[in-house]
């Protein structure tokens, strides 16, 4: 089974667990004047789905306990900022996820802070240059920013290729 199988079960189950709540929930007790829907068999109807609910929680469980196992074992190599980066899959998901935004939006806080060059008058009253003091380097601050930018794109694209091509470790 490949990544992308067991996440899609695992969804699929889900819905499965969803409808299955739904059938015990209006089936598990009645009037005494109503006619059960499942007739003599409702009780066991309700152990059943109750029993399959656990059943299919389990296997949920079972699958994404194999996906992490294969997204910790499995190296993928993606190119940012003209460099090859190797990481795990797990470690990809987490840059994905948050870290990546992270690092773009540190790098976003290194601006000019309004500051504007020109000209103003020193204490004395004698004209003088106003110059900005960078303690950074905008060219880098630029590269970073569009390579952060891209960087879930590029993440993306490799783990779908990924998710469809890597067997499941069980």
């Amino acid at each position: 089974m490949k990544i992308i199988e067991a996440m899609k079960r695992i969804k699929t189950n889900k819905d499965k667990m969803g409808d299955l709540q739904l059938k015990i929930q209006n089936n598990c007790a009645r009037l005494n004047h109503e006619t059960p829907l499942y007739g003599e068999e409702t009780a066991g109807k309700i152990k059943e789905w109750l029993q399959s609910c656990e059943d299919i929680g389990q296997e949920n469980i079972r699958l994404l306990i194999c996906i992490q196992k294969t997204n910790l074992a499995t190296p993928v190599t993606i190119e940012l900022g003209g460099k090859k980066v190797t990481k795990n899959v797990a470690e990809w998901v987490w840059r994905r996820r948050e870290y990546a935004q992270y690092d773009l939006a540190t790098w976003g806080k290194l601006t000019d802070r309004g500051l504007r060059e020109g000209t103003a008058k020193s204490s004395t009253g004698v004209d003088m240059d106003v110059k900005i003091v960078r303690y950074y380097d905008p060219v880098e601050r630029d590269k970073r920013t569009i390579m952060y930018q891209t960087e879930p794109k590029e993440i993306d694209a490799a783990l779908e290729v990924i998710n469809a091509t890597v067997d499941l470790i069980e």
